[in-house]
This record gives C-alpha cells, structure tokens and sequence, in this order.
C-alpha cells in the first residue's frame, strides 16, 4: 500500500511535482524554523518579561512595605510630635509659673529688703541717740599751777563740806510679747542645751505645743557714779532785783544776811552779777548756809524789803561710767506659744516641760509667760553667782 500511496499523484500532479512538494516542504521547514527561532525569541523576551514583572511586583511589595513602614513612622512622628509640642506646653507653662513665683518671691523680697532698710535706718537713728545720750563731753579749762609748801592748818570738822556718792544702774530689760515667755535656769549649761534644739515639743494634757527657744539680745544699759558737795559755808541767792549799782547791792546784801534774827550770820564774802540777778554769800560760822538753805526763801533790805531765793551751793562729778550689754546666759526666750486654755495651767506645764531631764531641762530659777494681747517689760538684775544680764 506504500507503493500505492507513493505512486499515486499528488493534487493532480505525477512524479514531476514530486520535486515541489519538497521544495515546499523545505519551505515549510524552513519557516517552521524561523518560527521555532521566533518562537524562542518570544519565549525569552516572555521571560524576560515575566522576571521584569515579577521583578517589579517585589519591587512593589517592597515599596508597599517601605510606605506601609514609612506610614507607620510618619504616625509615630506624629505622635511623638504631638508629645513633644504637649511636653513644651507643660514646660512652658511651668517656666511661666516659675517666673511668676520668681516674680512674686522678688516682690516679697524688695518688700523685704525696705523694712530691713527702714529698720537699719531706725536702728541706726537709735544708735546716734544713745550715742549721744551716753557720750559724755567736758571741757578741762587751763589753770595755772603753782607749787607750794604744803601748810597744815586745823580745819573745824563742821566746816567740811558735805559729801555724798551715789551709785545710779540701769536695770537691762526685755520687751515680753504676747505669745512668749522667758525662762531662768540655775545652770547655764541647761540653756545651751535648750537652745540647741530648734523647737521643743510641750505636751499640754491631750495637745502638743511646739515652742522656739531663743537667745535674747539685750540694749545696752549704763551704770555711773555721781560725787556731790554741798557747802556748808556758801549761800547761793537769786531773784535779786537790779535797781542799784554792784558795791552798793553787796552792802545791803551783807547787812541782811548778818542779821541773826533772820537766821543770818557774819559774813565772810559777798558776790554779785547784776546781769543775772544772782549772787554767792559765804559765811564764817559753818551750818548758817545750810540752815538757810532749808528755807529757800529769805527777806533782803534793799530800797524796800524784798524776798530772795536762796539755795546750797554744790558741785557734782560723773565717775565710773560703764556701759552693758550682752545676752543673758542662764535665760532663754520661748516664742510661737498657742493659746491653749488658761494661762496658768500653760504656764505648769511649760515649767514641768523644762524642768525635766529628760527634755534637756534642769532647776528653774524663774520663769514668766505672756498671753496673746498683752505685753510685759521684764527686768534683769545681778545675782550672787553671775550678772544674768551680761
């Protein structure tokens, strides 16, 4: 059947178009081969673009995934500039309020700082006037000095002048406001040991005080010595009226105070300054100076009988002047204390408080308290053991 099959023409055609058909069929090879060729060509540039496009779809994840992270950083930024601006606010606030406290702190001290100046000022104005008022000026006149033999003379005992010294002290004291109260200890050491603490603790029944012991600062206070003389044998006279010359006023003045029916005696010396009115008598007899002195009223004979004062003549010297100041050792100031019922019963348990040991107390010498509206001035005076006021 082969033979059948490869005998019989083709289309139409015998052996002679044998040689077209091959020639055909090589073009169809032929074709088919540049097909194939084309075929692979597309197959690669297929694939080549399958990797392109799965290349660019991993590319795409990744964009995706980088924006998806850069969206979520972008959130977080956000939030964490929200933060920020939140936390600057808060700052800013508070730097605002710190400035306003700054501002009102500044304020209190300014205020502060002209009551110091006020009270430096008045501080100081004090200081002037006791410096002024404890300042003792005198003025040594020049005397001319001539050395003698020293002549022993037998002076009646009467006709000494008389003397006195008087010793004048200042008591330190201590303005004692309400609210306060002072105590003295028998021993110093227990004030140091009280004033050590900076507040104390006073159990009062069912309640507590908390009171602040003080050391107290005291003004300073002066103590002096004054020496007196009094004359026995001079008179001093005022009130004599001007109407006659020097020489002429001394005679009635002699006369008149020689008289003893006056109480007068024989008179040594008479002296008199017209432009004052006033006048010295000195007396032999010593006692009549100081009988008339007495009196401070006596009748002189002059145009017409007048009536003259009369006084002792002295003389008087500032000696030992000294000046104190100081704090007292054995006493301590209590400040800040409550009102909490009657004020003898606070005033017990504040002793009892500070008379324990166990309080770092000791033996109280005294003590004083002062309510709430009420003010006290304590004096401080010397002991036999130590001055409590130095």
């Amino acid at each position: 059947m082969a033979d059948i099959f490869n005998n019989r023409p083709f289309n139409g055609q015998e052996d002679g178009g044998l040689q077209d058909t091959r020639e055909d069929t090589r073009e169809d090879t032929r074709d088919t081969e540049e097909a194939r060729k084309e075929l692979e060509t597309w197959k690669t540039k297929a694939e080549k673009a399958d990797d392109v496009k799965a290349r660019m779809i991993l590319e795409k994840l990744e964009e995706d995934k980088a924006k998806s992270k850069a969206q979520q950083e972008l959130v977080a930024h956000g939030k964490k500039l929200e933060e920020c601006q939140k936390e600057s606010t808060e700052r800013l606030n508070a730097v605002q309020a710190e400035i306003l406290r700054l501002a009102g702190r500044r304020q209190n001290l300014l205020d502060k700082l002209k009551g110091y100046q006020a009270l430096l000022e008045a501080k100081r104005a004090e200081s002037t006037k006791l410096k002024r008022k404890f300042k003792i000026y005198t003025q040594v006149p020049d005397t001319g000095v001539e050395f003698k033999a020293q002549i022993k003379e037998e002076m009646d005992e009467n006709s000494q002048p008389i003397t006195g010294v008087f010793t004048i002290s200042q008591r330190p004291t201590v303005p004692l406001q309400g609210g306060q109260a002072l105590i003295t200890f028998e021993e110093e050491k227990v004030a140091c040991q009280i004033l050590k603490n900076a507040k104390c603790s006073v159990s009062c029944g069912n309640i507590s005080l908390d009171v602040k012991p003080k050391r107290i600062t005291m003004e300073p206070t002066v103590k002096f010595e004054v020496h007196l003389e009094v004359s026995r044998k001079e008179l001093k006279v005022s009130g004599i009226p001007c109407g006659m010359t020097e020489e002429r006023m001394k005679e009635r003045l002699e006369m008149s105070f020689s008289r003893p029916s006056r109480g007068g005696g024989e008179v040594d010396d008479v002296q008199y300054d017209r432009t004052t009115g006033a006048g010295v008598i000195t007396f032999l007899p010593p006692g009549v100076a100081e009988s008339l002195a007495l009196r401070g009223k006596y009748r002189v004979d002059l145009d017409s009988e007048v009536t003259v004062q009369v006084g002792p003549i002295y003389k008087y010297q500032l000696c030992k002047f000294e000046t104190f100041c100081g704090s007292p050792r054995r006493t301590i100031l209590l400040e800040d204390i409550e009102d909490k019922g009657d004020a003898e019963d606070l005033l017990d348990h504040l002793e009892i408080h500070f008379q324990k040991p166990s309080n770092y107390g000791g033996e109280i010498k005294s003590i004083e308290y002062t309510p709430r509206g009420k003010a006290l001035q304590a004096f401080f005076s010397e002991d036999s053991a130590t001055a409590a006021a130095t």
